[in-house]
């Protein structure tokens, strides 16, 4: 017998993820259609809530979108598309002055750097002061802002605690046409039928065992594009952060690269600064270059973390620029204005994922992908430092008027969706192999796809996460359905999407370092992966 979904829901645009992308998008499109926001948590707990440091834009008048986009080649390296680079580096400006219009608190400048009024750092791989911030604690503003924004509207309803497992398609399994979702707290599955449907998820940061990442980045819609028969690039390219707090009660905080943009000095426990023996620019070198010169010094030492200074600046400017870092640290009994802040490089950002063009669009109809889950082109081999949060609003503008543009074409309501079908499965008896199976996955990928690879560990790597996931779906198709068991059936794939791409790569280049080919090649190309087989729902 098939047990179909518990009810249907029907809406004109079915957005999965409220960071900044999803929630950008959705104030857009409410103004004309009904929307809705699904959420696997609280609205509030994504990447975008987290994020410190800011958003890259040219909003200083001696800055220039020649020198931005300059930047942004620089750091990935060779591998960027320069449409996307030059698209999100013209449009950035706009997008920010939409947030200063909603009333996001960026901080004001008081030395007054510039003819700006509003404070700008400088990061790492940047040439001049365009990052805009609100103190450090940037996407927690930007997030409670948008948040009080779309809960106020009437053509917005929202979804928090409700997991979407798969894309539903139509029945020539060539148009996405909404999706099948979970609700946490009734344990109900049922499906939502939507005209266009935009994947806002998030990275999968989680796939590795230290990360910055709350626990949210599973990489859902990047596994749910691939088993719908989208293709997916570059997902070789992990971005490890190189500064995250390093204390046995506090393991997934990150300290900003703004503390590095602001004087910040990294240090070896003797007290050495060893960044300017790896690049003539220091501490304000890419992060792909600093993670691995802070993982290179740990290993060639025998220590566990190397040390962030800040202590050479004045106390007050380090708690009024720094004031939830310094907090957080002085909880676990760290003054950074006194004290060395232990740090140790940590999975951040994923800088790859679903293929999409300069829309949008994924290669799937009806089914668009922005924020972190989408590859559009604009990091190549390495994201620059504030260039997350500010791709998130271009393409979610963009996406906006693609969408916009097609509505104006009538599309056909969506058809009934095929029934979910949990034909035989009951709830499990013990939930161990969860538990031990999201375990290992995290630690075969910390060892054998971290920082720096070889062919053997990834080899290694990809024979052990096929065994997983043979486990895991078998267990997947015996037993209900639960949020622990859906995130690690996605983790599960994306880390093997992730092993694949790396294997692909013979070179070293950017996030990707392969100790069997150190050189980088002469002629760039990003890794595009595509299914072989013909997509189907469950």
């Amino acid at each position: 017998m098939t047990v179909s979904s518990a009810y249907s829901l029907s809406t004109d645009v079915l957005i999965i993820g409220s960071g900044i992308a999803g929630l950008s998008i959705a104030l857009k499109l409410a103004e004309k259609h009904r929307v809705t926001v699904l959420a696997k948590a609280a609205l509030t707990e994504g990447s975008t809530n987290y994020a410190q440091g800011g958003i890259a834009g040219v909003l200083d008048p001696f800055d220039s979108i020649e020198a931005h986009i300059k930047d942004t080649q620089n750091a990935g390296a060779g591998l960027c598309d320069p449409n996307a680079v030059a698209i999100v580096a013209s449009q950035a400006r706009e997008t920010i002055e939409e947030l200063i219009e909603l009333g996001v608190p960026f901080s004001l400048d008081p030395d007054r750097h510039s003819s700006y009024p509003f404070h700008l750092t400088q990061e790492g791989g940047h040439s001049h002061r365009r990052v805009i911030h609100a103190a450090d604690h940037t996407g927690q503003s930007v997030s409670s802002t948008l948040i009080s924004k779309v809960q106020n509207h009437p053509n917005i309803s929202l979804l928090p605690e409700h997991i979407s497992i798969d894309l539903i398609l139509n029945k020539e399994r060539n148009h996405c046409t909404g999706a099948y979702v979970l609700d946490k707290s009734a344990g109900q599955v049922f499906d939502i039928c939507a005209q266009f449907t935009v994947l806002a998820t998030g990275g999968a940061s989680k796939a590795y065992l230290y990360t910055s990442n709350p626990d949210t980045s599973t990489g859902d819609g990047i596994a749910m594009a691939w088993r719908a028969g989208c293709s997916v690039g570059n997902l070789e390219f992990n971005q490890f952060h190189p500064t995250c707090l390093y204390h046995p009660q506090d393991r997934s905080f990150l300290i900003s690269e703004a503390v590095r943009g602001e004087g910040g000095i990294l240090r070896l426990p003797d007290g050495t600064a060893f960044m300017s023996q790896y690049d003539k620019r220091a501490d304000l070198a890419p992060r792909d270059i600093v993670a691995r010169a802070i993982d290179q010094e740990m290993k060639k030492h025998g220590i566990d973390c190397v040390y962030l200074d800040i202590t050479h600046k004045p106390a007050d400017f380090v708690r009024n620029h720094f004031p939830t870092i310094y907090e957080r640290c002085l909880k676990v009994g760290i003054d950074i204005t006194k004290q060395q802040i232990p740090v140790v490089p940590a999975a951040h950002y994923t800088c790859g994922g679903v293929v999409t063009d300069l829309e949008g669009r994924t290669t799937l109809p009806g089914l668009y992908a922005i924020g972190e889950t989408a590859y559009t082109g604009l990091h190549g081999a390495n994201r620059l430092a504030s260039n997350s949060l500010v791709e998130g609003l271009v393409f979610a503008k963009m996406a906006h008027l693609s969408i916009e543009k097609a509505f104006q074409d009538k599309p056909c309501p969506p058809e009934a969706p095929e029934p979910w079908d949990s034909t035989g499965t009951t709830d499990a008896k013990e939930k161990i192999l969860i538990s031990h199976d999201w375990d290992e996955l995290r630690r075969v990928m910390w060892d054998y796809v971290g920082i720096v690879r070889t062919s053997k560990r990834l080899k290694r790597a990809r024979q052990r996460i096929r065994q997983l996931q043979l486990e895991i779906d078998e267990y997947y198709h015996q037993h209900t359905l639960s949020s622990d068991l859906l995130e690690l059936r996605n983790l599960a794939l994306v880390a093997e999407l992730m092993v694949k791409s790396a294997q692909k790569r013979k070179e070293s280049r950017g996030l990707h370092y392969n100790l069997d080919y150190p050189k980088k090649l002469k002629r760039a190309k990003p890794t595009i992966l595509t299914p072989n087989t013909k997509p189907k729902n469950k």
